[in-house]
């Protein structure tokens, strides 16, 4: 193989014949982060492609394929016999608050709670004044017209990534991140840059720094704030430099916050859009996991990229439910959430705690229970060698589910890790399912 023709401003590799032993030396290059392709461009020259950490921190996933392990997964824990250690949302006995269900009851009286059309995209403009109002009381200047209502948390990244990007484009992921985020690209054909976890700092500032300075990448999603699967929030200063990176380079992000109610501190977290000054973060969230998962209405903060994300919603989910929306403008107006989220902390805190404590008392000394205050997930370190697909599948048969970590990080890591849903109150259920995970441990 002759490389030839390196031209600036970037280094093309120019290749004669390019043979199946040529192309999968490419791949193994762009893998170890010292190349990067372009649709229809062909392959460059990374930079600093001598930087032997860069090709340790930060990882090329070219082809996503995990939409049928989730699909599998899903299907294997929906049993109502399932103890849920392993369910995304809540305990549906603390959300759906009595409030809500007593106002959807009264509005259902009326037919404005029926009428489409103010359903369509961008959604019930009175809740979107509402959700606006909550951005202005964190200090975050924000208009109705910025906001589009989504059918959930995760229709809302769908629909920002396929506004932002291509088929082939690269993205930047944390490494470890909500299964949501692998199967968007999966459906999407982009190419994947993962950077690691910080053990201190959640994001790792470094490794985004050689990403962004050594591939295309088109945008970022991240999750800052009660992160899922670990639980980590991000630090305001951490938050503040990322802001100045991304305007520095021009890049995009999408902020997945779906969990950004669940903090146990007195002070609510500040998401990116705090920082953002260029109009550069679209900021996603979802009522799903703090009133629950039935009700899949979510929002995006979209500013300038409104009208394109109602575009694609209008030719994809069409509109939002509006019976929902206008129970949501009736509840919010008068306060009942800010209760309703008060209460739901307080025993997602106290329920948490009980789940570490047993499990940090139980457990062999060579798991790590990684503990964060905010959320209800508790992310387990097994002991080395060990594989939590293993250890998913003989608790199933026992009718309990986990959360292995192969639906959160590439397959190409060791699969040492579990996520385990504590917002379930410690019954006697709970407690065998929990005693039945440290034997199989």
């Amino acid at each position: 193989m002759g490389f030839t023709n390196l031209k600036l401003p970037e280094f093309k590799i120019c290749t004669f014949a390019l043979g199946h032993s040529c192309s999968n030396l490419y791949q193994e290059l762009e893998a170890q982060g010292l190349i990067y392709s372009k649709e229809k461009l062909g392959y460059f020259v990374a930079e600093n492609p001598a930087q032997a950490a860069l090709a340790k921190k930060v990882i090329v996933n070219e082809k996503i394929e995990i939409n049928s392990l989730v699909f599998r997964y899903l299907k294997s824990i929906q049993s109502e016999k399932i103890v849920p250690l392993g369910s995304a949302f809540p305990d549906s006995q603390l959300l759906y608050s009595p409030k809500l269900m007593q106002t959807l009851t009264q509005q259902a009286k009326y037919r404005v709670g029926y009428e489409q059309m103010p359903s369509l995209p961008p959604g019930n403009y009175q809740l979107r004044k509402l959700i606006a109002q909550r951005y202005c009381m964190q200090g975050i200047s924000t208009d109705p017209s910025d906001i589009v209502i989504t059918s959930g948390g995760l229709d809302a990244l769908n629909l920002s990534l396929r506004a932002m990007t291509q088929s082939g484009d690269y993205i930047l992921l944390q490494e470890t991140i909500f299964y949501g985020a692998w199967q968007a690209a999966e459906n999407l054909g982009l190419k994947v840059i993962t950077i690691p976890e910080h053990p201190e700092h959640g994001l790792d500032l470094e490794a985004f720094k050689k990403a962004i300075s050594s591939y295309p990448i088109k945008v970022c999603l991240l999750m800052l704030n009660s992160h899922n699967p670990i639980g980590f929030t991000v630090s305001d200063e951490i938050k503040f430099e990322l802001a100045k990176l991304l305007h520095q380079h021009e890049i995009y992000l999408i902020e997945d916050d779906v969990y950004e109610e669940l903090y146990y501190d007195q002070k609510k977290p500040l998401s990116m859009k705090y920082y953002d000054q260029q109009n550069l973060v679209l900021h996603c969230s979802s009522f799903s996991k703090t009133l629950g998962a039935g009700f899949r209405i979510g929002w995006v903060y979209a500013g300038k990229f409104s009208e394109h994300v109602q575009h694609l919603q209008l030719m994809s989910t069409i509109s939002v439910n509006s019976f929902i929306q206008n129970a949501l403008v009736d509840y919010l107006s008068h306060r009942h959430y800010e209760k309703h989220l008060k209460e739901l902390r307080t025993t997602l805190k106290h329920r948490k705690n009980q789940y570490y404590q047993y499990l940090n008392k139980h457990l062999p000394d060579n798991c790590i229970v990684n503990y964060y205050p905010s959320g209800y997930f508790l992310w387990v370190t097994l002991p080395e060698g060990m594989d939590s697909i293993h250890i998913y599948e003989k608790m199933i048969q026992n009718d309990v589910g986990i959360a292995p970590s192969l639906l959160f990080y590439s397959k190409n890591k060791k699969q040492n890790h579990i996520r385990i849903n504590c917002s379930f109150e410690m019954s006697d259920i709970v407690t065998q399912a929990l005693d039945l995970l440290i034997e199989q441990i």
